[in-house]
């Protein structure tokens, strides 16, 4: 490669719980630059969280991680083209990565969820990715299917 890697950004931890991977969540949530709209829709979101799930003895923001843990991938397939023939080739994916993945698949199923507002929406797709259903959930079990159907094809790894 001719130019050097960029650096890493250094992300702050959010106002309420000091957390650098809420922040990192609000990120991808924001549009045109909205941080505070942002950071409404996700506090509100735990509240109906916690409201949706009274008996968990855990708190909101640990429901949350434990959603985002169930939604993230370990593998996905890459295209590998290789003597004219297209090979859907299965990977590994870096930490940094399944975590940016998860994130995102939950903000994106979330937004195509019926419901009133994003609050709503995205405190009822927590709730059942926390629950081990709901279509973020169905995203990971299709990409690990993927991936292990295509599993003859691991030797042509990068």
């Amino acid at each position: 490669m001719r130019k050097a890697k960029p650096k890493k950004r250094i992300v702050l931890p959010d106002p309420i719980f000091g957390d650098v991977m809420v922040t990192r969540f609000v990120n991808h949530l924001m549009y045109d630059g909205k941080k505070t709209t942002a950071f409404t829709i996700f506090y509100t979101a735990l509240e109906n969280v916690k409201g949706k799930l009274p008996n968990e003895e855990k708190s909101s923001i640990d429901i949350w991680k434990k959603a985002l843990e169930n939604i993230t991938p370990q593998v996905e397939v890459k295209s590998r083209r290789i003597g004219g023939a297209t090979f859907q080739v299965p990977t590994e994916i870096r930490p940094e990565r399944k975590e940016s993945i998860s994130m995102k698949n939950l903000i994106l199923y979330s937004r195509k969820r019926g419901g009133k507002t994003m609050a709503d929406k995205l405190a009822a797709e927590i709730v059942d990715a926390f629950n081990l259903q709901g279509a973020s959930f169905k995203r990971k079990e299709d990409m690990h299917r993927m991936a292990e159907a295509n599993r003859a094809f691991a030797h042509f790894r990068f």
